[in-house]
């Protein structure tokens, strides 16, 4: 299976809004496993599909729709329900997915089962996404690390917001991972504007020396 799970260092740093961004960039596919909250409705799924410009074939439906914006293991217990591995396989696709988690990397989804477990069961690449401001070099190198602790493999890190230069530079540097690029943020933030800027800030050939062959079959 082919493709890439992107995962945050925190909560609302645009990791939605970025992986819409390289789904569209790539031609790909687009899961969200466990959706924890709905706003107006809308969760990460319409949001990503809307950004992204994605068909409604490559959009799949998450494994659970929770109803509440928290932890997924808490929103879980909320609306009466246990979240089971066996729902949690990947989705058969024609090309590259695109996996979005919950949050950070050691999000729960129970007690006994955070987000960087699944990430080493579905042996995807991860990339990390991180903001910018102050305090992203200690939770970015954490989560490198506790993605690499359980077995995965970080591919590399995706920067939100104004440079930092020196900011992005020495996670990279003590983290051992690629530098893909840095989304601005967006204003207004639409399709159009999100297509553009991932061009212009990143290159689809650091995304293309990972094996973008068919998924799942």
């Amino acid at each position: 299976m082919t493709g890439f799970i992107v995962s945050g260092t925190d909560t609302e740093i645009g990791k939605t809004v970025f992986a819409a961004g390289l789904a569209g960039l790539l031609d790909a596919h687009y899961w969200k496993p466990v959706q924890a909250g709905l706003e107006d409705g809308e969760g990460d799924k319409e949001r990503a599909a809307r950004l992204g410009g994605l068909p409604p074939e490559r959009v799949h439906l998450e494994a659970y729709r929770l109803s509440e914006p928290c932890s997924p293991h808490q929103a879980a217990m909320i609306d009466g329900v246990t979240i089971e591995e066996q729902q949690l396989t990947l989705p058969k696709a024609d090309g590259p997915l695109i996996v979005e988690g919950a949050g950070g990397v050691l999000v729960p989804l129970r007690e006994d089962l955070l987000f960087a477990d699944l990430f080493a069961e579905w042996a995807l690449p991860v990339i990390l996404v991180a903001r910018t401001g102050l305090g992203t070099i200690n939770h970015s190198l954490m989560s490198i690390e506790a993605v690499r602790a359980r077995g995965a493999s970080v591919f590399g890190m995706a920067f939100v917001g104004d440079e930092n230069a020196e900011s992005e530079r020495v996670i990279c540097a003590i983290g051992k991972v690629k530098h893909l690029g840095r989304l601005p943020l967006c204003e207004p933030l639409n399709h159009d504007n999100l297509s553009a800027a991932m061009k212009a800030n990143f290159s689809i050939t650091d995304f293309a020396s990972h094996d973008l062959s068919r998924v799942g079959i």
